[in-house]
């Protein structure tokens, strides 16, 4: 029996290339939108749902799933300032980069097999040892995403011994890498990919290579 992989945010970029990936891999393959993509429509048995990780409302996806990877995310307010920042660009960045994620993670662990996986889209940005300042709205809800990512692995997944993983993919060729990034999607996305399949139970703050991170 194939495994499956659920993965929240496949219409465009790491995403898109995550939900080839794992579908060349011989996964099951389910995808989620915001709103319609016709690339991941395309991609031959690939099931598509729709789901926006700041309404909870949308959190129903059917199935049981060897893997979840939560991959929805913004760079927030364009000057990124903590002293420039008004409540609503804060509440965006937080709730579409931490608290969506975590309560759509949560939500979703019963539908994960036991001894699966459970998969945060982070960023190295998000470390607290490793800052050089700068990106505040962005690093800052990447750091609250990893501190509620561990959380989870402390208490609900770990009786049902459920990985949770924070994922960095490195400078990514996409929207929000821009084109001077190092690494193309598909290196990205075959790296990740690679993590996710050797996850094993407890929490790893890792790279796309399966680098630990300093967290």
């Amino acid at each position: 029996m194939s495994k499956h992989v659920l993965i929240v945010g496949a219409s465009r970029g790491i995403g898109l290339g995550l939900a080839k990936e794992f579908k060349e891999r011989g996964w099951d393959v389910t995808g989620t939108e915001r709103s319609q993509s016709e690339e991941l429509h395309s991609l031959d048995g690939v099931a598509v749902a729709t789901l926006d990780v700041t309404d909870p409302s949308t959190f129903s996806v059917d199935g049981e799933f060897d893997a979840v990877i939560v991959n929805a995310g913004i760079t927030g307010a364009g000057h990124q300032s903590s002293e420039q920042a008004t409540s609503e660009e804060v509440a965006e960045v937080m709730m579409t980069n931490a608290f969506g994620p975590a309560h759509l993670g949560k939500k979703l662990l019963p539908q994960i097999k036991q001894g699966g996986s459970l998969s945060f889209m982070s960023s190295l940005m998000g470390s607290i040892e490793d800052s050089s300042g700068g990106y505040e709205l962005y690093r800052t809800s990447k750091t609250a995403q990893n501190m509620l990512a561990k959380g989870i692995a402390e208490q609900d997944a770990k009786q049902r011994d459920i990985a949770v993983l924070s994922l960095h993919p490195g400078w990514v060729q996409t929207d929000m890498g821009g084109p001077n990034a190092h690494i193309t999607v598909e290196e990205s996305a075959k790296g990740l990919a690679d993590v996710v399949e050797n996850a094993s139970g407890g929490y790893a703050y890792v790279d796309y290579t399966g680098k630990a991170l300093p967290f």
